[in-house]
């Protein structure tokens, strides 16, 4: 009998502590359970939170692009248009800043360097995210395969060597007999565009533009290139298959302009879902009317 009262005192003095003990409700909210109906004021206050510091993360700094030739006809629309989209661009000249009087210079970092020099290079690269090459020339066949051809190898080189994410070449369409007649010129583009899928096989883009107009400055003088090509995009550029005619079927290769070249010049640079590989100039004109 003792034992049976025993344990109903102890019984008794455990639901005592319990029903003293604070509840905390799924509102956040802690209440004594020896509240009662005629006592609703025993509810007591939300738990104090305090809040987290909070800490400023620093936004991501904008991707750095390097553009060889910038300073030239597609080079410089090329660095206006990364400039607009908000990149930070830089470019490489053998004097370092060129003698452009134009807003948009003063924005571009110049690197001073020689692309024939491979050791050059090599700082130009640095945080680089991708470069885009717009180098090219005409002269002599050897001076031709130099420019066009081993110049741009030596950077592509340099950039998978420094593990550049992206590179953009600015080669040129096939124009039949036109590719004998300028032997080095072409012979210097393909073998850079072939060095280019060999050492950029996932991030590496060729575009091959016919003739590109545009306002062209040599020196002082601006040549308004689009009095001519402008309305030869428009008639050619719906004749596709004329191009395969032999002979001259490559003659037909519609112009494009200078914008539309830096515009998807850009965004292949940029867009990790471009894809890589060859783009004609049909390509060029498509990708440049997408937002």
């Amino acid at each position: 009998m003792r034992s049976a009262v025993a344990r109903l005192i102890r019984s008794s003095s455990s639901a005592s502590r319990l029903s003293s003990s604070p509840v905390l409700l799924e509102t956040g909210k802690a209440f004594s359970s020896n509240a009662t109906p005629s006592d609703p004021k025993h509810i007591e206050e939300p738990f104090k939170v305090e809040e987290a510091e909070t800490v400023k993360v620093k936004p991501p700094s904008p991707e750095k692009l390097l553009v060889l030739g910038g300073s030239g006809f597609v080079g410089s629309h090329v660095c206006k248009e990364a400039l607009d989209k908000g990149f930070v661009v830089s470019s490489l000249n053998r004097s370092g800043k060129p003698s452009v009087s134009e807003s948009w210079a003063d924005k571009v970092i110049w690197n001073q360097g020689n692309l024939l020099e491979p050791a050059s290079l090599k700082d130009a690269m640095d945080d680089v995210s991708a470069v885009i090459s717009c180098v090219g020339g005409f002269g002599s066949s050897s001076f031709m395969y130099k420019i066009n051809g081993t110049a741009n190898i030596n950077a592509i080189r340099a950039a998978a060597e420094k593990g550049v994410k992206r590179f953009v070449y600015v080669s040129a369409a096939d124009f039949g007999l036109v590719n004998y007649l300028l032997k080095g010129y072409y012979d210097g583009k393909r073998a850079a565009e072939a060095e280019l899928l060999s050492k950029f096989t996932y991030g590496g883009v060729i575009l091959r533009p016919g003739f590109i107009h545009g306002t062209r400055r040599v020196g002082s003088v601006k040549i308004p290139l689009s009095v001519v090509g402008a309305p030869m995009e428009m008639v050619l550029q719906n004749a596709k298959p004329l191009t395969r005619l032999p002979v001259v079927g490559p003659l037909l290769t519609p112009p494009v302009s200078v914008t539309s070249v830096a515009k998807v010049a850009v965004r292949a640079a940029t867009d990790p879902v471009f894809p890589p590989g060859i783009v004609d100039v049909h390509g060029i004109m498509r990708y440049s009317e997408q937002k």
